[in-house]
């Protein structure tokens, strides 16, 4: 909650000061005296005192006969005095002695009750205003919640989209489509299936890295059913209060089956849904509370609510077996990273509302982006026409592509003042790479290379697999180990020595081989055993040290396997660089003219393709 401003408090107490003296005063003001109030004792004891009317202090005064004051006529009926506030006890005696008429009035506050009341009405509005304030400021806090909704959380409203979302509108996940599709019709005729005894799966479980579109696959479901839709995230059951989860989830569930048919997603399972007891993963009462409360709802469907649970996670290795288990999630629906076809159909749905122009080839932008999630393709024509409106242009050209797939790939280019000594070996070490992935016969096709600093690095050497790799092979492996190492060792068959820039090669050459010996078995002094030293825990994300289970022995034979690796993978590109010196020297000195050197001119620099052939 944010504090009241300093002048908030200083507006207040002055209102309350202002009040306080305004309900003080007497409401009509008091008159200016025409004579002094000893000059009109003096009158009532001489006798020249015919009536007087006190109304508070004030008394008006009528004489029995016109006087002189002052040297001045004064008429019977033009005097006014004030009495002392503290009172006379001796002037009602010279009332009662000299015979006068005493009229004694009450003060009259006539219309000013509002003058006084309007301070009291300004200090109840800013009040008012504040506290709406304050309530602003908690519902902030709380997601825009007000503090009667706590308790509730958003899990218990409907979300209301736009534009319906089918399954046209999830491209590249054909497979996981048709896992859902059956729900469609449950949910729509849920009479033919209760018939012969069949019950809806009580939950379907969507597993897929990041981006892959679990998410719109859900939205999909419910548009396509046409059904009520409640989507949570997994985190917003979690507060600080120990039991609020556990309301929302009541809450969310009791909703839903008041609006059935209807589809509850939670999104992030694995925020509530980590195993429980670990000790590395923590214990959370608040946590635990609510994913015994979610599968005590998931346990308490009778059958006939047609109310289908929903949940997305990228990480399943970490939930809890009763999650797993049928009659709660039924079904496991994995999303995958798209293939070069399915990317095209992503890019396809995602350019639907951008003007492309002739030269666009959506086969080549998917063929350019390997590994490339639904989201990251997104992104890709987001940043392309972005592109395209700084440049001032109509249409989104295939440049523009181009050039934001090297700038999400590598990272934004760098203005560097590199020494021409430097530049010359940046030049030597990327041609190196991509001379020994040109003449291999397993490496991954050539792309591009540059020195143009880029993000972290500065130059790359570009492969784009132009198949889609589910396993990889021993011979395409042990290519990948010659072409990450072949940089360091032209740097040191055309200069004499090696430099720093080799660090991340080593360090990837490495886990590849040593994945190569202790996981895959491709070592035949080690042979088929698994000796991998860590692990990827699955509560830290990372890798962490393991208690090992074998010896020192093994161990020994698996660092001298590794070596091994790496030295032949060095022979074998050294051996390509004394084959094909002249060409490589002719890409080193183009590399440094241009900076950047694509596909058809390193084909042309480095000799045709039989040149590879007889080499392999």
């Amino acid at each position: 909650m944010k504090q009241v401003p300093g002048w908030t408090w200083i507006a207040i107490a002055g209102i309350f000061i202002f009040s306080v003296l305004m309900m003080s005063q007497v409401a009509r003001a008091p008159v200016d005296p025409a004579i002094s109030f000893s000059e009109f004792k003096k009158m009532v004891s001489d006798g020249d005192v015919a009536e007087v009317t006190l109304t508070g202090e004030n008394a008006a005064v009528v004489l029995k006969s016109p006087i002189t004051l002052g040297g001045q006529k004064v008429a019977t009926k033009d005097l006014q005095t004030v009495l002392p506030s503290n009172g006379d006890p001796d002037l009602l005696r010279l009332f009662e002695e000299q015979g006068v008429i005493v009229w004694n009035h009450p003060v009259e506050t006539g219309s000013n009750w509002f003058l006084s009341l309007l301070p009291w009405i300004i200090f109840i509005g800013i009040y008012l205003y504040i506290m709406r304030r304050m309530q602003g400021n908690m519902m902030d806090r709380f997601g825009g919640r007000s503090s009667s909704d706590f308790l509730t959380g958003s899990a218990a409203k409907e979300e209301k989209s736009g534009r319906r979302v089918t399954f046209d509108d999830v491209a590249g996940q054909e497979q996981a489509k048709k896992e859902v599709a059956e729900l469609v019709e449950f949910l729509k005729h849920p009479e033919g299936f209760k018939k012969l005894g069949a019950e809806p799966p009580r939950g379907v479980l969507l597993v897929g890295p990041p981006g892959t579109g679990k998410t719109l696959l859900a939205k999909a479901l419910a548009g396509e059913a046409g059904v009520n839709f409640f989507n949570i995230s997994a985190s917003e059951f979690i507060e600080m209060f120990v039991g609020v989860g556990a309301s929302r989830v009541r809450k969310m569930f009791d909703e839903a089956k008041k609006r059935a048919p209807s589809i509850i997603f939670i999104d992030e399972l694995d925020a509530v849904g980590r195993v429980r007891g670990t000790g590395l993963g923590g214990g959370n009462d608040e946590r635990e509370q609510t994913l015994n409360q979610i599968l005590s709802e998931m346990d308490g469907f009778s059958g006939r609510e047609t109310v289908i649970v929903l949940a997305a996670t990228n990480r399943p290795d970490v939930l809890d077996p009763a999650l797993l288990r049928p009659g709660r999630f039924d079904r496991h629906v994995t999303l995958e990273l798209p293939d070069k076809k399915a990317r095209k159909a992503i890019l396809q749905v995602h350019t639907r509302k951008v003007p492309l122009a002739k030269d666009v080839d959506l086969d080549l932008v998917s063929a350019g982006c390997p590994g490339f999630s639904g989201a990251d393709l997104k992104n890709l024509v987001n940043e392309a026409a972005i592109a395209a409106a700084r440049e001032g242009v109509e249409e989104v050209n295939m440049h523009h592509f181009d050039e934001m797939r090297d700038r999400i790939m590598m990272g934004t280019v760098r203005t560097l003042a590199i020494q021409p000594e430097e530049h010359h070996r940046l030049a030597v070490h990327e041609a190196g790479h991509t001379a020994v992935a040109y003449f291999l016969p397993h490496a991954d096709p050539l792309y591009k290379v540059t020195i143009i600093p880029r993000g972290r690095a500065l130059g790359g050497t570009h492969l784009l697999p132009t198949e889609e790799r589910h396993t990889l092979d021993e011979d395409y492996l042990r290519d990948r180990l010659a072409v990450s190492l072949a940089g360091r060792g032209a740097e040191d068959f055309f200069i004499g020595n090696v430099s720093s820039g080799a660090d991340d090669d080593i360090k990837n050459a490495t886990k590849l081989a040593r994945a190569m010996v202790s996981q895959w078995g491709m070592s035949d002094d080690v042979g088929p055993i698994d000796l991998r030293q860590s692990e990827e825990h699955p509560f830290l994300g990372r890798e962490i040290a393991q208690p090992r289970r074998f010896s020192e022995e093994m161990s020994s034979r698996v660092d001298d396997a590794v070596l091994k690796l790496i030295r032949e993978a060095e022979a074998r590109g050294l051996d390509i660089l004394k084959t094909h010196r002249p060409q490589i020297e002719l890409l080193i000195e183009k590399l440094e003219k241009e900076e950047t050197v694509n596909w058809p001119e390193i084909d042309a620099t480095l000799g045709p393709k039989a040149a590879k052939q007889e080499t392999a």
